[in-house]
Order: C-alpha cells, then structure tokens, then sequence
C-alpha cells in the first residue's frame, strides 16, 4: 500500500522477511521518539494515507476488522517498524560446523538486534524457551540463546566462530581436540595432518598401538618379542646383541639355562599327553645370537630358518657357548654381568642339543622349544628327510597346540581336549600378569599368519590336516609318504 512506502523512505533498513503486513492506530508515533521528519506533517501523512487505504478496501468489497486483537497486532507491527528505523539489518547467518552469532555490537548506537518474526515462532533448543527479541546463534538446523549453545565437553558456551562436532553434541575446537584427536602413542603428541588435511598414523595391527608415520623413519625401536615401539618416556632394556626388550616382556623373559629347565619339563609332560614322548635327555640350552648364528653355520643338515634364527636343532657334534647366569639390568638399562661359558656337545643319538635364544618371554620361548622338540622326536623316530615346508610346517603346528593349551590354562578355561589338559605341570605356578595373558594370543596370532612359504604356508597346510585327520594318522602318513595327507 501507498502509505507503507512512505514511513520506510526514512531509513535504509528493510524488515526482515517473513513478517505479516498488519494495520495499526493512530496512537503509533506516540509510544516512540519521532524521527527527523515534522511530527506534524508525519501525523497528518499518515491520517490520510489510513483513510486512503480504508476507501481502497471499502472499494474492493473488503471488510474493515476493528478488534482488540487486531490493534495489538498493529502494536507489534509498529513497534517492529520503528525499530527497524535505529538497528542495522542482521547478518546474513550460513548453517554447518561455524557457530555464528545473528547480532550487533554492544555499543551506545548499537542494540541487541530484534527479529519481529522470532515472536512466538522460534524456541531455544537449549532451553526451550522463547529466544523473542535479541541476539541469537543459529547452528546445527536450529536456534538458540547465545549462551546456551554450550560445550558438550566443558559446558561453557562457544563463544567462537567455529566449532567441532561429535556425534550430535558442539564442542570447542581445543576441548575436541583434547578429547578425540588421537595422541601418538611414541611421542605423546597429537598426530599431525598430511598434506590433504587429514590425520594420517601407523597402528600396530595386534596392539593397536598409534603412532606417527615419521617414528618408522626415525629409528625408535621396538620390542624384539611383542614389536611395540618405545615411548619416549619408556626406556626398554638393551640386550647386548642389539636386540631391545620391554618392560612387560622382560617380566616373564628367561634369560639364563637353569631358567628354561622347568619350561623345558612342561614341554615333555605336553608331548607324553600327546603319546609322543621324547625318550633321550636332550639338552637344552640358552645362548645369545651370535652363538646361535656360529651354531647354525656348523650344521650340516641344511634345515631352513627364519631371518632371525631363535631356536635350533642339532645333529652335529660341536662346541657352543651358553648363559650360565642370569644378566642382571644395569645403567641405561643394559645388560651387565652375563656369564657364559663353552658347553661341547657330543653325539649319542641324531640329536646334540636343542638352542634357543635367550631374552624372550617364557610363552614366546615355549612355544619356539615346542617346535624345536617336534624337530627331535621326528629326527629320533627315524622319519625320512622330509622337505622343509613339511617339516618346520608340522613343527610350527605343535608349538600353536603347545601355546593354545597355555592359553587354556591362563584364561581359566575349562573346556579344552584331554591331550591339552595334560599339558597342566610344574612351570604354571601362580598367576600369570595381565599382560602374558594378551601376549599369549599375539604369539599365537604370529603363528597363524606368517607370510612366509616355509612356515606359514607350510603350518596352515600341516593345520588344516591334522584338524581334519588327527595329529596321530597326520603323523603317520607323513612317515609313510613324506607328504601331507589330503
């Protein structure tokens, strides 16, 4: 309408829209101060731009509504069009992961900025009352008092224009990086983005253990039995052959000869269960690497062995040095003080001796004297030379059904075969930590998935036939053919 134009060409600002055209009385310019224009002139302005406006709507056929609710309605519409003519228009308000505040400044001139149309229609989603006139935040598809748009972390409100989200809940930037960007388990710092802007790590597929890409590079080491890295406020024990050893694995680590005898008669007692009893004392001694390197060059029987040899069967006669005493952990954490001496092996049977590497915990080292033993009672039963997958393949699967009947004992479980319950002997004294306990699956998880063709292929192939047939007709046809039974 005519008269409408005519009040708005006083001032910049535009009502926001949404807002319903309503008439008002002539008690309007009397509730707030005039503006530059003449009182008198506007007054008489707006006289006759109502009675134009009533003679155009009596024209149309239109009835005139003269009610109390109606003037309240021109109340509110003139109350909102005055205020238009001394506040800025809002800013414009974009939706997503910034939190920005829909206001003004707090100045002499400037006034917490009303929206007419916010009368009845919206509501706080933090308080669920009516926001009315002010300032407001408009965020996560809806609306809300400026302080109660809060911190789901540390319940202050964000006061910021931007904001994190986790799963329906705000957070500041730093309260959700404290609480959900991951920390590197080496150097303790927040992980770093790459180049594209994402959170990039290296995880330990077993242990989970995260870290930054960077500390595979840079030469932090990592435990010789359960592969974590070092953390850098974590000093693991050097062994004097290079090798670092961590705290939780040196807890139940063997580290002398005299240590393993009690490992080594569990082991029987597991094949005797099994109706495979070794029947020659074989001896069994700890050694350091190089030992066992020297040792191994002196065989002739050509078995293959891993890249890092940690157990060893002889037939040879030969001179090797083993621990006599057990190191103690000196400054720096090293190895101090380790006693060997020459221990000459001598021939009586197809096997001298059985090494194993000293160092490792009692489970890991159990595991890798299983397997040796299996090379022994083959050798000592007269089985022809078999090929190397086959071998260390059947090997490997009495080492796994050593450790799984370890695992039986530690977890408590009852349920296990008659040939694993006899396994139970004088090396399971007391209660094993918690950390044994998950060490003990991840040695028989390494078991289960080594790549290499010798003796991972090899042990799932030798696996899957004694699970089909039985140790004992597994056993058998081997001898018979020298090859797996299918």
């Amino acid at each position: 309408m005519g008269w409408l134009s005519k009040i708005f060409k006083g001032s910049n600002h535009k009502v926001s829209e949404g807002g319903r055209d309503r008439r008002y009385g002539a008690d309007f310019l009397g509730n707030y101060p005039s503006s530059s224009w003449d009182t008198f002139s506007e007054t008489e302005d707006i006289d006759r731009a109502i009675a134009l406006s009533l003679a155009e709507e009596d024209q149309k056929g239109k009835r005139v509504v003269d009610s109390e609710t109606q003037l309240k309605e021109d109340e509110q519409l003139a109350r909102a069009l005055q205020e238009s003519l001394t506040c800025e228009s809002p800013p414009h308000v974009n939706r997503g992961s910034s939190a920005k505040e829909n206001g003004h400044g707090t100045g002499n001139f400037y006034q917490p900025i009303p929206y007419p149309y916010s009368i009845g229609f919206r509501m706080c989603a933090g308080c669920n009352t009516e926001i009315g006139h002010g300032r407001f935040l408009n965020c996560m598809g809806a609306v809300w008092h400026p302080e109660c748009f809060r911190c789901h972390a540390c319940n202050q409100p964000i006061s910021d224009y931007e904001f994190s989200m986790y799963g329906n809940y705000p957070y500041h930037k730093a309260c959700y990086k404290e609480h959900y960007h991951p920390k590197c388990d080496v150097c303790k710092h927040f992980i770093p983005t790459n180049a594209a802007g994402l959170i990039e790590y290296r995880a330990h597929p077993f242990w989970s253990q995260k870290y930054c890409p960077f500390h595979e590079l840079d030469g932090t080491p990592r435990c010789c039995c359960c592969e974590r890295m070092e953390p850098r406020d974590t000093r693991y024990v050097a062994l004097d052959d290079g090798r670092k050893l961590c705290l939780e694995c040196l807890d139940s680590a063997i580290m002398d000869t005299s240590e393993c005898q009690p490992l080594y008669l569990d082991i029987q007692e597991f094949y005797e269960g099994l109706n495979m009893k070794v029947e020659q004392q074989v001896p069994i001694l700890l050694v350091e690497r190089q030992a066992l390197n020297e040792a191994m060059d002196g065989e002739k029987h050509g078995h293959h062995h891993m890249p890092e040899t940690r157990g060893l069967c002889l037939s040879e006669e030969q001179t090797v040095s083993t621990i006599l005493r057990r190191p103690r952990i000196g400054v720096g954490s090293r190895v101090m003080d380790m006693r060997t001496e020459p221990y000459k092996l001598t021939r009586h049977c197809e096997v001298t001796a059985i090494l194993i590497l000293y160092g490792l915990p009692r489970l890991l080292t159990g595991s890798i004297l299983a397997h040796e033993m299996m090379h022994a009672w083959l050798r000592l039963k007269g089985f022809r030379t078999l090929s190397q997958d086959i071998e260390e393949g059947i090997c490997q699967v009495l080492g796994h059904m050593w450790l799984k009947s370890q695992l039986v004992y530690i977890s408590g479980n009852d349920v296990a075969s008659t040939s694993t319950m006899t396994s139970v002997s004088t090396s399971k004294q007391g209660m094993r930590s918690p950390f044994e306990r998950k060490l003990g699956p991840f040695v028989k998880h390494q078991i289960e998935s080594d790549a290499s063709p010798i003796y991972g292929n090899g042990f799932r192939a030798a696996n899957q036939a004694v699970v089909k047939y039985g140790l004992e007709r597994t056993l058998d046809h081997i001898r018979m053919t020298g090859s797996l039974p299918y």
